[in-house]
């Protein structure tokens, strides 16, 4: 898997970082993005970037995830645009809108931190990481709006919708990140949507220490699993892993811009 990167896990939630960040160096990993989930433990994802090396990087996004955009205050605009000038800081989020969990009464909250993020990303330029879980139709409605706005990067991370908002994703110049969900035997809409994506916006990653991919299925995910799940999407899109990993370092490189430099 020599040249892939991992672009979104979360190595806070590893039981040991050493370890797997020599499986993944020892398997060829380039490099990895370590994702934020609260923007009041922003400094632990910015600790995690002191294993960056040559061989293997790390870097890292900041920002609050929708499941917990109810329990944190909403910052700033100046006060993101700060902590984000960081050189390790590659990208905003994970943001988005979840409505698995969640009643009626987070919605507003979820949205606003949304927006928020979205601000963020239009004035840095830095790619704003995207979950979105059960709300479709909201997430391209916040998107189209803001868009109109002004154009911002972004991808939908660990994609796991149809084709409506793969559409709606591209048209408005995001990325798709495919992780472990795409070996998944019942996710054959998934697989459907990687088959054919344009090859200039696709992304891999694990979502670590979540959703392994099949043959890890049920263990911890970690970095270095990211290999099976671009295995299979290279199978779907008639690729060989050497193309794939080619691909999807160059896209991660061309969106995710910080990390090229």
């Amino acid at each position: 898997m020599k040249g892939l990167i991992d672009t979104h896990c979360h190595l806070d939630r590893l039981e040991d970082v050493p370890a797997a960040l020599e499986f993944a160096r020892h398997h060829g990993l380039a490099g990895m993005i370590t994702i934020g989930t609260r923007w009041s433990e922003r400094a632990r994802q910015l600790a995690l970037t002191a294993h960056d090396s040559p061989e293997l990087r790390v870097w890292c996004a900041l920002g609050t995830h929708p499941d917990h955009a109810h329990e944190e205050a909403l910052p700033s605009l100046d006060e993101m645009l700060t902590a984000l000038e960081a050189p390790q800081v590659v990208a905003i989020g994970e943001s988005g809108l979840d409505y698995f969990h969640g009643t009626e009464a987070v919605k507003p909250a979820q949205q606003a931190s949304f927006r928020r993020h979205i601000e963020a990303a239009r004035v840095t330029g830095l790619p704003l990481v995207i979950h979105t879980r059960q709300a479709d139709d909201d997430t391209i409605a916040i998107l189209r709006d803001e868009h109109e706005k002004g154009a911002f990067p972004f991808l939908i991370h660990c994609f796991a919708s149809g084709a409506k908002l793969a559409e709606a994703a591209l048209a408005l110049g995001g990325y798709l990140s495919f992780s472990g969900l795409l070996t998944f035997k019942k996710c054959e809409e998934i697989r459907e949507v990687a088959r054919h994506a344009p090859e200039d916006r696709l992304l891999v990653e694990t979502d670590s220490p979540f959703l392994a991919p099949v043959p890890k299925r049920g263990k911890p995910n970690t970095p270095g699993y990211v290999m099976h799940t671009a295995q299979r999407l290279a199978e779907e899109r008639g690729m060989t892993m050497e193309q794939l990993a080619a691909v999807t370092r160059a896209n991660t490189q061309r969106l995710f811009t910080k990390s090229a430099a």
